[in-house]
């Protein structure tokens, strides 16, 4: 239940390898090598179109090698009998090649040349564990801590009725908890003008937008925490979708949502908008300066400060989109046509002034992404560098993107560690640069016209199927940018880059489950949006708290060597269960803070 395996076998210390990793015995025979080495050489599928990289010497004179070897993902396995540099490419000669192999955690592997020379052999000596059985044991242990508590609520409840002797006092006692939560609950729900009605009230405040904020952010602090270090939780290493990767554009979303909404609230209010104007330049300025400073908590060298990051590339998201929708923004647009197409978009023809600003930003992004070359390097190429397309271009990471991020910023500054750096053996590479804050612009765009989409029709049904037409349209064409593959699309779905395909794959999903917040919470009063909503409620105070307190007690612990599945993700969900127990709190003291 907890990837438990004996620490020795064959003299192997199993306890020593890592998460994902496993032992590849290389053994050859004295009539096989004729005195020469061998060379293993290795290619994770993780890899695109990247060529061998040399792992281990296989010295002749030992008949038996041992090595530890990634198994996170399949991997092709290369033996040859020269060395022949780095990287080893198609057209040199092979002893033997496996094409994909599927190790295990702690599993052993026996990869032996055959006594002629003439090719090989791959055996699993040793089953690996299996890495998923934690899932199990956590929601059991999930579902017995929810019965405890359940249970000793009850018997609180039982306790204090019985403390009581008048049964007006004692029904209070035993109902207080209740009739605080259904009052709290009840000031946060939108007002409905009849059972059946299907109406709301704008004025009131929609949980399902708070729940969707603090799902985002207790995702946001799960992954941060390592996410278990299952390789689909994690971010992408460069092409692809994983569940890390659906944070960080779900958070530019949402605080889309809320932009014509707070906007309209302060214009009702008559608020003049130059004083609106100065009050978004100032919130964007806070978040720049806020991440500034997380960026240097492992000290202000400022030969070396990543100058970009995710607060950063909030505010200036927020700052142009706000400004847009600020200046463009019209009271009441009434649509005159007969035409019912027309009426239905209303939503869509009060923002047509913005649509037509974030267009021509969209266009004027990719013209650039097409057409300009960044030096040395081909246009319209969307890859890692280093190795990828078989160490063709090994300086153009990201290419006119990175390009233009080392010439604004300088390569010193940029994020120093990203994953494909290691994978593909590329430049430093920041997923959050400057370049990239252009296609970022339209995610939170999109945020703002379900925002506007919310504003304008009141009734449930308007609102979800708009929210459930926005996510299949969008999707669709996120999946005809990227040819519905991973690498071979027109343009790939990618969040370092911030691709076109990947905002609007993204936005599509988002707005899924804002569709599925929506109608649970605010129209079926199924649920509360508990936990979630009370981490909703104070999302910068978790999010700067949680990387402040990254590498602390209580929040996080190291007990041994630390490297099974079971114990990271336990680690992880402590974490998080603790930020939002931080968020209870507040919630509970009614402290709320917001830029």
């Amino acid at each position: 239940m907890i990837e438990y395996t004996d620490r020795f076998f064959r003299g192997l210390d199993l306890w020593s390898l890592g998460v994902d990793e496993a032992f590849l015995n290389v053994s050859h025979s004295a009539a096989a090598n004729d005195g020469n080495d061998y060379y293993l050489y290795t290619l994770s599928e993780e890899c695109d179109k990247c060529p061998y990289t040399k792992l281990q010497r296989i010295a002749a004179a030992k008949r038996h090698t041992t090595v530890k070897i990634d198994a996170t993902r399949r991997l092709g396995l290369r033996l040859l009998d020269r060395d022949v540099g780095q990287y080893s490419f198609d057209n040199d000669t092979v002893l033997c090649q496996i094409n994909s192999a599927q190790l295990g955690e702690f599993g052993v592997y026996d990869l032996s040349v055959r006594p002629d020379g003439n090719g090989c052999t791959l055996e699993t000596t040793k089953e690996p564990v299996n890495i998923y059985l934690p899932f199990l044991t956590i929601a059991l242990l999930a579902c017995a801590a929810f019965g405890l508590v359940r249970l000793a609520r009850y018997g609180l409840r039982r306790s204090r009725a019985a403390g009581f002797q008048q049964p007006a006092a004692s029904h209070t006692a035993a109902g207080d908890e209740t009739a605080h939560s259904s009052n709290e609950e009840n000031d946060r729900k939108p007002a409905q003008t009849g059972p059946g009605s299907g109406q709301v009230t704008p004025k009131k405040r929609l949980q399902s937008l708070d729940t969707f904020r603090g799902i985002a952010i207790m995702l946001m602090i799960f992954v941060n925490s390592g996410g278990g270090h299952y390789w689909w939780i994690e971010h992408a290493t460069w092409n692809g979708l994983h569940v890390a990767d659906l944070v960080f554009p779900w958070f530019l979303f949402i605080m889309g949502v809320c932009v014509p909404i707070s906007l309209r609230g302060q214009l009702n209010r008559n608020v003049p908008k130059r004083t609106i104007l100065s009050s978004i330049a100032v919130r964007s300025v806070k978040l720049f300066i806020i991440g500034l400073c997380l960026n240097s908590m492992n000290g202000p060298s400022m030969a070396n400060l990543r100058i970009f990051g995710v607060l950063q590339r909030f505010g200036i998201a927020y700052l142009v989109v706000s400004t847009v929708h600020l200046l463009c923004h019209e009271q009441q647009v009434q649509v005159q046509s007969q035409n019912r197409l027309l009426r239905a978009s209303e939503d869509i023809v009060r923002l047509r002034k913005q649509w037509l600003v974030i267009g021509l930003l969209t266009v004027l992004y990719l013209v650039v992404l097409f057409f300009v070359p960044a030096p040395g390097c081909p246009s319209a190429y969307f890859g890692p560098g280093g190795k990828h397309l078989y160490n063709a271009f090994p300086n153009c990471t990201g290419g006119i993107t990175g390009y233009i991020d080392r010439a604004l910023l300088g390569i010193a500054h940029l994020y120093q560690h990203p994953t494909a750096r290691y994978v593909y053996d590329g430049m430093p590479f920041d997923p959050e640069g400057p370049f990239g804050c252009l296609p970022t612009i339209l995610q939170v765009f999109l945020g703002l016209q379900c925002g506007c989409t919310i504003l304008a029709y009141t009734e449930h049904r308007q609102r979800m199927v708009r929210f459930a037409s926005w996510s299949l349209v969008l999707g669709l064409a996120a999946g005809a940018l990227c040819g519905f593959t991973k690498n071979d699309g027109w343009i790939p779905i990618n969040k370092n880059l911030w691709s076109l395909s990947y905002v609007l794959a993204t936005a599509s999903l988002a707005h899924a489950l804002l569709l599925l917040c929506y109608y649970a919470i605010d129209v079926k009063r199924a649920w509360h949006g508990r936990p979630f909503v009370y981490a909703g409620m104070n999302a910068i105070v978790l999010y700067v708290g949680h990387t402040v307190f990254h590498k602390m007690l209580p929040w996080h612990w190291r007990i041994g060597t630390m490297n099974t599945h079971f114990v990271l993700t336990l680690e992880a969900l402590w974490n998080t269960v603790l930020w939002n127990l931080i968020a209870l709190y507040l919630y509970k003291r009614k402290i709320f803070y917001n830029l």
